[in-house]
């Protein structure tokens, strides 16, 4: 009997603290709705002060706080905006401000400007219902909107219409599928006389039908796709002039399929720039027009490159006559100053690290900016100073940081994790000193059962340089047994999935999919992101090689591994990391038991023309590249299970890769397993997305044996 009771003793603390079991629904659909870090909702800098605004914790009342004490008042609420505004607001939400008392904010498609001293509304105008996206003017409070061509609201019931789409051009849009770090196709000039836009001519595009399967007997959706090697849109630009309502068009001076990037403003509005990138996409003119007129006013410069320029950011104006430019050129994104007749004055930074864009100046003369700093997994805060050259680093907590300014860059809203902090948010001033702590997050997972992330390096297949890794282990990890792994890949430019942030940068699912005694594994590749040129290049007319050789670097550290069972090994990823998945079962037969790969190229001359040939070239251009990449060849090799999934209108990789595929593999009498997602495009998003993952994570469970 006493026996007994030691032992019920010794259970009784583990029954009380026992860990909740995370469910795979949980990891898949609340990641970010139970289990994402809490944080300051909404917050805003109010210009021309010191205070900044946020939603209180129901959204319903809109509250100001200040950098100087703890104290918050209520600005307006949800109630206090629908009698001013007469519409129906369900939280009181917030565009952006205008100054210290007014904001804008939409409901049903109709726009108001805030007084919020006042309590009171003035009605800016609506947009029509062909408006697909919508872009304020913030001082002005014009709107201008896309969607069957380009048009403006301005006051109440006053419109302008800039450019209808005809005959095969669609204006205000995004162009080139979205690359150069194009994300919208309007912009607004500064003092918001002029608007900009992008114009594509898509009458040489091919037609790519997607079937639609909700119609009784099914239907026909055409898109523009441009595959490699074939016809592309032909892109220009135009500049409405809103005081003389004329639209002045412009075209690439160059070739007609030269690609006009990174439209950018000079801060006096006198001048437009486009940075125009040559097909091969090795060639870059960073040219000027003049807005009046639209005249071509030069070149400034140009930059050359063998492999492939890609300019992302349009020119950043410190003055009237001087811009800095990102570039490249010396192997790592860096700052370039020039003045406007296309001079260099100066190089302004010389970092052997990746700068990820530019966040303003202030008056004194200092450019701040953000990037990786010394380490590829973090992200942080600088400011440099154009006349000295002095650099200053902001944030020094090491993990990944989102920073916001005040107006008067006098203070910052610095959000930060890493893998061990979920989330820290404070107001630092100019020198980066802490003022006040806005909120210290909890581990919203602490009460579950969930395992741990390691991080490490190991060198790739050049034997120099060094990768990253992330390795999610079972909470009940046991060094003494043998665990089977998965290895989730992508592997492809653009993309870095190993950072120092909550998680790792890990996904839920795979911290469940620990708990089910796996493995998880990751590491980023050359070829991916934020290590610049070098690295990121090696890729290129190859696409898969280096990659893939560097992803077995890492099957070969995890075989010497004693808890790793070495012969249980499996391989997931999507997109290009669903290419990455088939190709290493394939190309790497008998390494992997197991692959799942969603959404696969499986042929680079089915892809989109701007990515496919910056990356491969052309096909005629690299017979031999496009050759070895094509996973048809390949088929007869396979080993293991393979599972190829589909969303049935993916406009991104259109599903005729994985059809050609499952083709090639009933033609050589090779079994395998394909399962498409109807009416989904290029990734399973929703409630399906739980039955997406329990597909992929159930199959590879059942078959890594």
């Amino acid at each position: 009997m006493k026996h007994y009771l030691i032992t019920l003793l010794l259970l009784l603390p583990f029954v009380i603290t026992a860990q909740k079991e995370l469910t795979l629904y949980d990891a898949v659909m609340n990641q970010y709705r139970d289990f994402y870090p809490s944080g300051t909702a909404g917050f805003m800098w109010i210009p021309g002060t010191d205070n900044y605004s946020v939603y209180d914790a129901n959204y319903q009342s809109l509250l100001r706080g200040n950098v100087k004490n703890d104290e918050t008042e209520v600005i307006i609420t949800t109630d206090e905006m629908n009698k001013a505004t007469g519409a129906t607001f369900r939280y009181s939400k917030i565009d952006s401000w205008k100054d210290g008392t007014h904001f804008y904010t939409s409901a049903e498609g109709m726009y108001y400007l805030i007084d919020t001293e006042n309590k009171t509304a003035e009605i800016i105008g609506g947009t029509p219902s062909v408006a697909e996206e919508e872009f304020l003017h913030p001082s002005t409070g014009a709107i201008a909107y896309n969607g069957n061509g380009v048009g403006i609201i301005g006051k109440a019931n006053e419109g302008q219409n800039v450019i209808d789409d005809e005959n095969g051009y669609v204006n205000g849009k995004a162009i080139a599928r979205s690359e150069f770090g194009i994300t919208t196709g309007i912009f607004w000039s500064n003092s918001g006389k002029y608007l900009g836009f992008y114009r594509k001519d898509e009458s040489n595009v091919a037609d790519y039908p997607l079937l639609d399967i909700t119609t009784p007997t099914g239907s026909l959706n055409a898109i523009k796709y441009p595959m490699a090697g074939q016809g592309s849109e032909l892109s220009g630009a135009g500049i409405f002039n809103r005081e003389t309502e004329k639209t002045i068009l412009l075209k690439p001076e160059g070739d007609s399929e030269d690609y006009m990037t990174n439209f950018g403003w000079s801060m006096d509005d006198k001048y437009v720039f486009i940075a125009e990138v040559n097909r091969d996409q090795n060639h870059m003119k960073l040219q000027k027009y003049e807005a009046e007129t639209g005249k071509f006013l030069g070149t400034l410069f140009e930059e050359k490159n063998d492999k492939w320029v890609e300019p992302e950011n349009p020119p950043y104006f410190v003055s009237n006559d001087q811009f800095i430019w990102l570039s490249e050129r010396d192997g790592f994104m860096n700052m370039y100053l020039y003045d406007v007749e296309g001079k260099l004055i100066k190089q302004l930074t010389n970092n052997e690290w990746v700068i990820k864009g530019i966040d303003g100046h202030d008056d004194a003369g200092n450019v701040y900016f953000h990037g990786t700093g010394d380490s590829p997994l973090e992200t942080h805060y600088f400011k440099v100073n154009i006349k000295s050259g002095k650099q200053t680093q902001l944030t020094n907590e090491s993990g990944t940081h989102r920073v916001s300014f005040s107006s008067d860059f006098a203070y910052m809203h610095d959000a930060f994790s890493s893998t061990e902090i979920p989330n820290i948010e404070t107001i630092k001033d100019a020198k980066g000193k802490v003022k006040r702590t806005l909120i210290t997050a909890k581990n919203k997972l602490a009460d579950y059962k969930i395992g741990t992330a390691e991080f490490g390096t190991i060198k790739a297949a050049d034997e120099t340089t060094d990768l990253h890794y992330r390795m999610i282990k079972p909470s009940d990890f046991d060094p003494s047994k043998k665990y089977p792994v998965l290895v989730y890949v992508y592997g492809g430019p653009h993309a870095q999935l190993v950072t120092n942030s909550w998680y790792g940068g890990a996904s839920l699912w795979m911290y469940w999919m620990a708990e089910q005694g796996y493995i998880v594994y990751t590491v980023d590749n050359r070829g991916s992101a934020n290590r610049g040129f070098e690295f990121e290049s090696v890729i290129h007319r190859n696409l898969g090689d280096a990659e893939m050789a560097d992803q077995m670097e890492g099957v070969k550290f995890l075989k010497g591994l004693d808890y790793v069972q070495g012969d249980r090994i499996a391989v997931h990823g999507w997109s290009f990391g669903g290419f990455m998945t088939t190709s290493l079962m394939l190309r790497y037969p008998g390494e992997f038991t197991t692959g799942v790969a969603g959404g696969p190229v499986t042929d680079w001359s089915y892809y989109e023309v701007m990515y496919g040939e910056r990356y491969m070239d052309r096909p005629e251009q690299n017979e031999e590249g496009y050759k070895k990449a094509r996973l048809m060849n390949y088929v007869d090799r396979l080993q293991g299970e393979l599972l190829l999934i589909h969303g049935t209108v993916d406009d991104v990789v259109v599903m005729q890769h994985n059809l050609a595929l499952v083709k090639a593999f009933v033609d050589a009498g090779v079994q395998m397993d394909f399962f498409p997602y109807p009416m989904h495009p290029h990734n399973v998003r929703g409630k399906d997305r739980v039955h997406l993952m329990e597909k992929v994570l159930t199959y590879i469970i059942k078959n890594n044996k």
